[in-house]
């Protein structure tokens, strides 16, 4: 039995999703900014919670102000489970992980193989998003801004700490996994979709936090305070209600390109806020980027639509 058919069906005025897509590459870079300034007094469990707990928070206010109620179904449950878990708390944790030992250029090219893993699934589960050599020739370039971006020196750390260096794989094959999850079963709308799996999501993470970091412990200072704020209602509610539009509007493969904009627009918010160096190589990065991605969003010669079973 479908849960709720969505609401939103095909945008008949595309251009709202590619500025909604810059929405997010720009919202979700700047959460390297907030995380490096919250991780001071804060640590990254209890910082992953609180992010997850405040989108909780909103994103069910937002249901409530809309009149829509959780579903009861236990296959909806089991989807926000999935998306809360797989999608949220275990990169969170992964990646967190990861990057105590691994170096962040290193890191933001591990994480370069999201888009790859992800254009790979589409291809094998979702049948209108098949690998192509258009698709391909983008993501090695988007993949090549990355490489521009950190430097070909950034490889030279790699199996040095390997099971960190897994661990930040990890975090970015999850990612895939829940986007590609999301593009092919998930029928419940967005905003469900959104509020559900932060609720999942804060009910794992804020007991792990408590009993791994107890955070009554911390003396923050109010600019990590914010930062975790910021992190909350921007960088995971508004981003993820977004999310969930787009990866139906624009499919998996499309959208994973914007985790190549996310370290090439976190080093443009270093330079502006916490005076890290200019670095030249970011615009060039930065035009790689746009243009892996544009050729990944080209269009394709429509295919005869073939009706999905009422399974």
């Amino acid at each position: 039995m479908q849960l709720q058919e969505r609401a939103d069906g095909p945008d008949p005025r595309p251009w709202i999703d590619y500025a909604l897509f810059a929405v997010v590459a720009v919202t979700w870079s700047s959460s390297f900014l907030f995380i490096k300034v919250a991780v001071v007094d804060i640590g990254p469990w209890t910082i992953a919670a609180g992010r997850v707990g405040i989108a909780a928070v909103i994103l069910y206010a937002f249901l409530r102000f809309r009149g829509l109620p959780l579903p009861r179904a236990p296959s909806a449950w089991a989807s926000f489970a999935v998306v809360g878990v797989v999608g949220n708390v275990l990169p969170f944790f992964l990646i967190g992980y990861g990057e105590q030992t691994v170096d962040s250029g290193l890191a933001a090219i591990l994480m370069g193989v999201m888009p790859v893993v992800t254009i790979v699934l589409a291809h094998l589960l979702i049948p209108d998003e098949p690998f192509t050599l258009r698709r391909g020739a983008g993501v090695l370039m988007g993949f090549g801004g990355v490489i521009v971006l950190v430097g070909v020196d950034a490889l030279g750390g790699f199996g040095t700490s390997t099971i960190a260096q897994l661990a930040v794989l990890g975090g970015a094959v999850c990612y895939s996994i829940s986007t590609v999850f999301v593009r092919r079963t998930v029928s419940l709308s967005g905003p469900l979709m959104a509020a559900g799996s932060q609720i999942v999501g804060a009910v794992v993470a804020i007991p792990l936090a408590l009993g791994m970091e107890r955070p009554w412990h911390y003396s923050p200072s109010a600019s990590a305070l914010v930062a975790v704020g910021m992190l909350g209602v921007f960088s995971t509610a508004i981003a993820v209600l977004i999310y969930f539009r787009l990866v139906k509007q624009l499919g998996a493969g499309k959208l994973s390109q914007v985790n190549y904009l996310i370290p090439v627009l976190g080093a443009a918010w270093g330079m502006l806020f916490l005076g890290e160096r200019f670095n030249p190589s970011t615009f060039v990065a930065l035009a790689m980027v746009l243009v892996g991605i544009a050729i990944v969003s080209g269009r394709r010669k429509p295919t005869p639509t073939v009706p999905e079973s009422a399974s």
